[in-house]
């Protein structure tokens, strides 16, 4: 796991930042190009090399300073300009390349001890995940990329076509949080997965919505 600091692109990896704002923000910048183009360029008084780096970017990070925002049972004791200062860190264009935003609760003691009510079963996901996968093979078959995350603006416009409800929803979520032509397109990316993994041929205004709830970090910080 990479230091706050330093940074490693690997061809075909998983790249995990822990602790995202403590990253330096010179550092963190770094990352927004080979996000958006998959490659890397070293460039030297000499020579200028290109060198590939398809990577999926996860990063972790706490709410605020102490950790307790919006947390039902503990008090958040930072003000509001030590929550901006802190979630600032990680910069508006770093955010638009990340498309899904999760926020994940504090384990309750019950769900500790093993009493929470089971869920689906990981067999049961993974299938699911895997038909979703030969629908897109099928969709991008001669088109030369082979995920929905890899889809260009070309792709997007082709298939991720969406009726006047979903056009309506989505408009009134970009206005009302603010979001960036980059985060619209990373938005039907997301729906498009989402309606592969519900076996929807069409994109419905529930995968659209979904797809808008994972933009928690734009709802949270600068709804």
């Amino acid at each position: 796991m990479p230091r706050p600091g330093e940074v490693s692109l690997a061809h075909h990896g998983v790249l995990f930042l822990d602790e995202l704002p403590e990253f330096d923000r010179s550092v963190l910048e770094v990352l927004r190009q080979p996000l958006e183009d998959q490659k890397v360029t070293i460039s030297r008084a000499s020579m200028s090399l290109t060198f590939p780096a398809s990577l999926m970017l996860a990063a972790a990070m706490n709410p605020c300073p102490c950790g307790f925002y919006n947390d039902p049972t503990r008090e958040c004791r930072c003000t509001p300009l030590q929550i901006q200062r802190y979630v600032g860190r990680v910069s508006g264009p770093l955010l638009d390349r990340i498309d899904i935003h999760v926020d994940v609760p504090a384990v309750r003691f019950k769900e500790l001890r093993g009493e929470a009510p089971a869920g689906e079963p990981s067999s049961e996901i993974r299938a699911r995940v895997v038909r979703a996968r030969e629908r897109q093979r099928e969709r991008f078959r001669g088109e030369g990329v082979f995920s929905n995350a890899q889809m260009s603006s070309r792709h997007i416009r082709r298939f991720c076509q969406i009726n006047f409800e979903c056009e309506r929803l989505l408009e009134s979520a970009m206005t009302r949080l603010g979001l960036s032509a980059r985060a619209y397109d990373r938005i039907l990316k997301v729906s498009r997965t989402i309606a592969d993994l519900d076996g929807a041929n069409e994109i419905g205004t529930a995968h659209v919505a979904e797809a808008v709830g994972y933009r928690s970090l734009d709802r949270t910080y600068w709804a």
